[in-house]
């Protein structure tokens, strides 16, 4: 899962336009299938430019929260709409685990899509962890030189609580936190960077270095 709803004041922009090409096939390398992305500011901009509004799409500007719309191309991509972004990441994430409830899932990997440093490798490891018997129950995180980041691990069993303690800009973190004893810890600085990206650089006014704009699907 993708969060890509924010409005990227700092940044100039929505961070989705820049990042959200390269963030879906860095999860797809990674081993997620399908790939959920939660969309919110400029988000019928962001669904011209991957190619959602494409001819024999069923998706539209204007698609609802409740609307899962694949991507012509690649069904393995499913974006939805977060109405409410402006209220921060929480909202966003609820949306994302009710889509993820519909497609079955039974893990999410949650990813911010303006972390340009994760690489399939971090992803993979953090997969690696999920037990085969009982992924629900999975409760896991990236950590970079021992700090925790993202990607995080979500079992279905965990969704319903996040969602309640979910406020703001804060997602799971309550939840992990209180939770803490449960949450696997794995070490991911030795193949990504965890850093996420605010602001652009001032040498570099355009597109950020490990972004990919225009469609999701160009070779």
């Amino acid at each position: 899962m993708i969060l890509a709803a924010g409005a990227g004041r700092r940044y100039g922009g929505p961070k989705a336009l820049p990042f959200l090409g390269s963030a879906t096939e860095m999860l797809r390398a990674g081993g997620c299938d399908p790939v959920v992305v939660v969309l919110g500011a400029a988000a019928a901009a962001v669904i011209r430019q991957v190619g959602l509004d494409r001819p024999g799409s069923a998706v539209a500007d204007g698609m609802r929260a409740d609307e899962l719309g694949r991507l012509p191309g690649d069904p393995r991509v499913v974006a939805v709409v977060n109405d409410e972004w402006a209220t921060g990441m929480a909202s966003s994430l609820r949306v994302g685990l009710r889509a993820a409830a519909r497609l079955s899932a039974r893990v999410v990997c949650v990813h911010l899509v303006d972390m340009p440093g994760v690489t399939p490798a971090a992803v993979r490891r953090l997969l690696d962890v999920v037990p085969p018997a009982r992924p629900e129950g999975v409760l896991a995180r990236a950590t970079y030189a021992g700090e925790p980041g993202h990607p995080v691990l979500l079992g279905a069993d965990h969704w319903v609580a996040v969602t309640r303690s979910a406020a703001g800009d804060r997602g799971a973190r309550d939840y992990l936190r209180r939770h803490s004893a449960l949450v696997q810890r794995v070490e991911c600085g030795d193949v990504a960077q965890g850093f996420d990206v605010d602001t652009r650089r001032p040498a570099d006014p355009g597109e950020p270095r490990g972004a990919r704009s225009g469609n999701l699907f160009r070779a």
